[in-house]
């Protein structure tokens, strides 16, 4: 997809628990709790980090942790 002729990044979430999926997971249905994937334009802001996400054994993309090991939740 392109927008203003730039392409656009997807990234897949579940539908149901709005997991998001890391970019070299394989599936069809969120391996957390088997909902529908829908794909999505990446946010900006994600891009903006430094550091790579974190995956877990099943593919889902860990929440950012802070300096002190808390994670850092959107409001």
């Amino acid at each position: 997809m392109t927008q203003s002729g730039k392409l656009v990044a997807m990234e897949r979430i579940c539908s149901n628990c709005r997991a998001m999926l890391g970019e070299e997971t394989v599936a069809d249905w969120c391996p957390a709790c088997g909902g529908a994937l829908i794909e999505r334009p990446a946010l900006p802001q994600a891009q903006a980090t430094t550091q790579p996400p974190t995956v877990d054994h099943r593919g889902i993309v860990l929440p950012r942790r802070h300096a002190l090991g808390g994670i850092i939740t959107p409001q």
